[in-house]
C-alpha cells in the first residue's frame, strides 16, 4: 500500500478528539483508527501488537543487527476539535500551476494568502473540500511511519535495529502522552513525525500554560443602575486590553511569544475568559504568566473589590532542554535528510508536542516533517512529493541508527 493509499483510507476515519473529559480516549471514535492500526501492524507481521485500554497503538519491528540501539517512531491518531474532522474528501490538485485552488465555491487557496504554495509548483497537492480539515495533522505521518515499515519489512536487507511503533490519542487536547507507559515501550529514543513542511525537524517548543478568567459582576436593571451595575463584559474588555496587543499569534513568529484569547462567554453578570499563554524562553514565560495575574490584581485594586479571579495552570514545558544532551538523535536526522537531497530546517515548534512531554518523562524525542501545511483548518494542504520523501527519511534514519 502506497503511503497516499494509507493517508486516504485514514482522514476517511473521523477521529475529532475533545477538551474537556476524563474519558480516555475523549471521544469513542477514535477506537475506530486505533483497531484498523492494529490490524495492519499484524498484516505487517511485527510483533508485540497491542492496543492499551487508555487507545494506544503499539507495535515493534524486530532489528536485524545486534547491539543497535532501540528507536521509536510516534504519531497521534485525534484530529484537532477546532473543525470537523467527519466526513473528509480529499481532492488532487495534480501538477500544481501556481494558481488560485478553489475548494469550494465559497473557500480558496489563494497564493496571496498562503504564499507556500509556490514552492510546489509541478507538484501534486492534497487539499479539503472546504468543509473539515484534513487531518494531516497527523495521519500524514502515521502513513508515513507504517510506509517506511513496509519498505524495511520488504527489504529485509536493510539495516536496522529494532524500532518500536506508538499511534496515540488526544494530542490535540494535551492529553496524548497522559498514558504513554516510557518504560515498557522500552526505546532508547525515538522521532514524533508530527511537524509541518518538508525539511523540519524540532527539537524546542513553547513553554505552556492556560489561563481562565473568571469576572464577577452585578447586574441591575438598567434604568436605575447608575453608580450600582458592574458591567462583566466592560471588564472582560478592560482586561483584554491591558495584554500587550503586539504578543497576540497573529502578530508573533518564530521564537516570540504570545497571549491568546481563545473563547469568552460573558454576560453583565458574569464573563470568563480562556486563555493560551506561550513563551520558547523560560524567564519570559514566567513574567507573561506573573504580568497576567498583575493585570487581574491592578483591576480589582482599581474597583476595590475582588471581582476576576485568575486560574493558571502549566500544560507542557520547552523540550530543548531534554534533547540537548542527547543532540546526536537530532544530528543523526539532520544526516538522513542530507544524505538523500532534503534540505534541513530546525525550526522551533510554535505549539506543542507528545515529544516534548515525552522528552520529560525520559524518552528524549525531537520532532520530524510530514509535510503539511495550516493544519487544524479548512485550507490544510500536503504535497504527495513531501509524504514520500518523509517515508525515504525515515527508511534513511533506520538504516544509520545502527551503533
Amino acid at each position: 500500500m502506497t503511503v497516499v493509499e494509507r493517508f486516504i483510507r485514514y482522514v476517511k476515519i473521523n477521529t475529532q478528539s475533545k477538551e474537556g473529559t476524563d474519558q480516555f480516549p475523549s471521544t469513542d471514535v477514535q477506537w475506530e483508527l486505533a483497531r484498523l492500526l492494529e490490524e495492519e501492524c499484524k498484516d505487517l507481521g511485527l510483533t508485540q501488537v497491542s492496543v492499551s485500554e487508555y487507545g494506544i497503538v503499539t507495535a515493534t519491528l524486530p532489528g536485524n543487527i545486534d547491539g543497535a540501539p532501540v528507536m521509536g517512531w510516534i504519531a497521534h491518531m485525534d484530529t484537532s476539535p477546532d473543525l470537523s474532522g467527519d466526513q473528509v474528501q480529499p481532492q488532487f490538485i495534480e501538477n500544481y500551476d501556481g494558481g488560485i485552488i478553489s475548494l469550494n465555491k465559497q473557500f480558496k487557496l489563494n497564493p496571496a494568502d498562503f504564499p507556500e504554495l509556490k514552492d510546489y509548483l509541478g507538484q501534486t497537492l492534497i487539499t479539503t473540500d472546504g468543509n473539515t480539515l484534513l487531518g494531516a495533522d497527523d495521519k500524514a505521518g502515521i502513513a508515513e511511519i507504517l510506509t517506511a515499515i513496509e519498505t524495511l519489512v520488504q527489504n529485509p536487507e536493510l539495516p536496522h535495529g529494532t524500532i518500536k511503533l506508538a499511534f496515540t490519542p488526544d494530542e490535540e487536547v494535551g492529553q496524548g502522552a497522559d498514558n504513554f507507559d516510557v518504560a515498557a515501550f522500552a526505546a532508547d529514543f525515538a522521532y514524533t513525525i508530527d511537524g509541518g513542511a518538508l525539511g523540519s525537524i524540532e527539537f524546542e517548543n513553547f513553554n505552556a500554560a492556560s489561563g481562565t478568567v473568571t469576572i464577577q459582576g452585578r447586574n441591575v436593571h438598567p434604568g436605575s443602575a447608575k453608580h450600582k451595575m458592574i458591567n462583566a463584559n466592560h471588564l472582560a474588555m478592560e482586561f483584554d486590553a491591558m495584554l500587550p496587543t503586539f504578543d497576540r499569534p497573529e502578530y508573533t513568529e518564530g521564537y516570540e511569544g504570545f497571549f491568546h484569547l481563545m473563547k469568552t462567554n460573558a454576560s453583565v453578570e458574569e464573563a470568563t475568559l480562556d486563555y493560551i499563554i506561550r513563551d520558547h524562553d523560560a524567564f519570559a514565560f514566567e513574567w507573561r504568566k506573573s504580568y497576567f495575574l498583575k493585570c487581574a490584581n491592578q483591576l480589582n485594586e482599581k474597583y476595590k473589590q475582588e471581582l476576576i479571579s485568575v486560574c493558571i495552570e502549566d500544560s507542557y514545558q520547552n523540550m530543548k532542554e531534554m534533547i540537548l544532551p542527547h543532540y546526536h538523535v537530532v544530528q543523526n536526522a539532520l544526516d538522513a535528510m542530507e544524505a538523500i537531497g532534503i534540505t534541513p530546517r530546525i525550526d522551533p515548534i510554535r505549539g506543542g508536542t507528545d515529544g516534548a512531554r515525552l522528552s520529560y518523562m525520559g524518552l528524549p524525542c525531537p520532532n520530524l516533517f510530514t509535510g503539511g501545511h495550516n493544519y487544524h483548518g479548512r485550507y490544510e494542504f500536503i504535497p504527495v512529493e513531501s509524504m514520500e520523501k518523509a517515508v525515504s527519511l525515515l527508511v534513511e534514519i533506520a538504516k544509520r541508527t545502527i551503533n
